[in-house]
């Protein structure tokens, strides 16, 4: 099994997924957003009509989603349908029940095993909730970023987004399938203060001690 898998988690808007593309082009590894995986089951239950609130409705419609995760210019892409939706993953009706979809076991079990797939086959950085946590618990190297509630959703709103922060936070952190945890073992980096360069410089810097340098580094184009 391959084991060169970086995992970056952490809450919304910590800064995460900017975090997670960076570092993955530096490495020259493959960068993937669990995130926008579940934000395509979430987007397939509501074009089916479902009640997201039902998870036994959303489990049984799970099963037959056509949901694929291919890798394409060293980042995993997601497709419904054969259907490249990744523009319609942040519309506020995703943004408002992606946190009940996404708490479905049988939603989560199956996609856990695509991330787990992408994982193995090639060396990546890969972002969400519970990947150090559950995904891979032996990753090379752990992340988790956060900031506060308050600096969170300023930059949701810069974003031009209103889902509910504390909202999705309680729900994330309290679900009884795989909840928003740092690893134990994860470094934490609170971005609050932090601009997006001071968090990767933290995160390249954890890596070099690691012996794992970038791939202009190492004579490779990054």
């Amino acid at each position: 099994m391959n084991t060169l898998v970086l995992t970056i988690d952490g809450p919304a808007a910590s800064g995460k997924s900017s975090v997670a593309r960076n570092i993955a082009r530096r490495l020259g590894w493959v960068y993937v957003n669990t995130g926008n995986m579940y934000r395509a089951a979430t987007w397939a239950a509501l074009r089916d009509g479902l009640d997201v609130t039902d998870h036994a409705q959303v489990a049984h419609a799970a099963a037959g989603w056509d949901i694929k995760c291919p890798v394409l210019d060293q980042r995993s892409t997601v497709l419904v349908d054969g259907r490249d939706i990744e523009s319609e993953l942040n519309s506020e009706e995703v943004n408002h029940a992606v946190s009940m979809v996404s708490r479905v076991p049988q939603v989560r079990d199956r996609l856990v095993a695509m991330q787990r797939a992408i994982g193995t086959a090639n060396p990546v950085v890969m972002e969400g909730r519970d990947i150090g946590t559950v995904v891979f618990p032996d990753a090379l190297l752990k992340f988790y970023i956060d900031a506060s509630e308050e600096v969170r959703a300023r930059r949701r709103g810069l974003q031009g987004q209103t889902d509910a922060i504390s909202q999705r936070d309680r729900i994330d952190s309290t679900r009884k399938t795989a909840p928003l945890m740092a690893a134990t073992d994860a470094v934490i980096i609170d971005s609050s203060n932090l601009t997006l360069e001071e968090v990767i410089v933290r995160v390249m810097e954890e890596l070099r001690h690691r012996g794992i340098a970038p791939a202009t580094e190492l004579g490779h184009p990054s």
